[in-house]
């Protein structure tokens, strides 16, 4: 269908870095266009150290790859040539808005411009173009190397020829640890399919983070509660993916989905002190010696979190996934967590004893106040089950 061999990757940073790496794997002619030559420079290094880790095991070489890289500062001329254009800039849909128009005026007609925005609306970013119908999302899992996942998104103009070529295009790209998983999003909603799934769980988080902060429990103490089921426990995951990425999302989410969102007393005191994580040295943890890897069986556990609870959140939000028409049945959005999450998705526990999560979840929104996580009427009335 498509004969995509140019792409260009908007914005080197560690989600832009890793697209760009995996372009060129699959044996596409890649350039990387950032506002700063020193983020391209990071950039690069970043992408020619993944390269040569994969050479040294004899899976590919270095400088065939390397040669099919180019770079540039200007937006307008990366994208002349461009047949598909991926953009992995900052969370703010006006920086969006100004690179899809800047784009738009300089791609070639029949280029593709997909966003990797995690939350925010392709709808919207597409109005400010003349190809509305050529306007993707095409959300990458964090690193992108690793994970399996690929969520490609539907705007409301999107045609179907641009989504099939967007899932065309993420099913050539590898990943390191096996075979992609892409997920169509059928309805462009906050947060798509995978991060809408797990959004409602930091209202839960947000509850907790500000219970050990008034009562003086350290957060790791928290964090052991959780434990590390993922490669990253989930105040590692916040540290590395950035404090201002979640302080931003769950603000976002306020705006878009409802005001239980907002960022709790702890969570807004640490971006406003410039905690943020892996980017500035200090978060949850100290990463001036590199990625944290806290021992949880030396680490005294808060006894906060209700694990049947965190299912119950989910449970419900993957209803309402269903009930808005996002995915087209709930054995995509437990396959799509696994694959971009890596843990399961909650309805093949769910689905045993639904009747007990309903229950834990009235009580813990009554707990906690939140209107957002009362039950919704499709798990309710428990007529999901049927909707694989």
């Amino acid at each position: 269908m498509s004969d995509v061999k140019n792409i260009v990757v908007i914005g080197v940073g560690l989600m832009g870095s890793g697209i760009a790496q995996i372009s060129l794997m699959a044996g596409y002619n890649v350039t990387v266009v950032d506002i700063k030559q020193e983020f391209i420079d990071k950039g690069v290094a970043s992408i020619e150290d993944g390269l040569k880790r994969l050479e040294a095991k004899g899976k590919l070489s270095l400088a065939e790859n390397m040669a099919r890289l180019n770079t540039t500062l200007d937006l307008s001329y990366a994208v002349k040539n461009a047949d598909y254009i991926i953009e992995a800039v900052v969370e703010k849909m006006d920086v969006k808005k100004e690179i899809f128009k800047i784009c738009d005026n300089n791609a070639p007609l029949h280029c593709i411009i997909a966003s990797n925005t995690s939350t925010m609306s392709v709808t919207e970013m597409a109005t400010v173009t003349n190809r509305e119908d050529k306007c993707i999302g095409m959300h990458f899992f964090n690193p992108a190397p690793l994970m399996k996942l690929i969520e490609v998104i539907a705007g409301e103009k999107s045609s179907e020829e641009s989504m099939e070529i967007g899932i065309e295009v993420s099913k050539s790209l590898p990943c390191l640890r096996g075979e992609r998983y892409i997920a169509k999003v059928l309805k462009d909603r906050p947060g798509f399919i995978v991060n809408r799934l797990n959004a409602p769980g930091s209202i839960y988080f947000n509850y907790l983070l500000d219970t050990c902060f008034e009562k003086g429990i350290p957060f790791e103490s928290l964090d052991a509660d959780y434990g590390s089921g993922g490669p990253m426990s989930p105040l590692v995951l916040i540290d590395y993916t950035g404090i201002d990425t979640a302080y931003h999302g769950r603000n976002y989410y306020a705006e878009t989905l409802h005001e239980d969102f907002r960022p709790g007393k702890a969570l807004t005191k640490m971006f406003n002190e410039g905690k943020l994580g892996r980017k500035t040295g200090l978060g949850f943890y100290d990463w001036s010696k590199g990625r944290p890897k806290p021992d949880f069986s030396k680490i005294q556990k808060a006894g906060l979190v209700d694990h049947d609870v965190i299912l119950a959140i989910r449970l419900n939000e993957g209803c309402r996934i269903l009930e808005e028409g996002i995915a087209s049945g709930w054995k995509v959005i437990d396959d799509a967590n696994m694959a971009g999450m890596n843990f399961p998705g909650p309805f093949g526990e769910g689905i045993k004893n639904y009747e007990k999560y309903l229950k834990r979840l009235i009580n813990i929104s009554e707990e906690i106040g939140s209107e957002y996580l009362k039950p919704c009427d499709l798990f309710k009335s428990g007529n999901f089950v049927d909707m694989k």
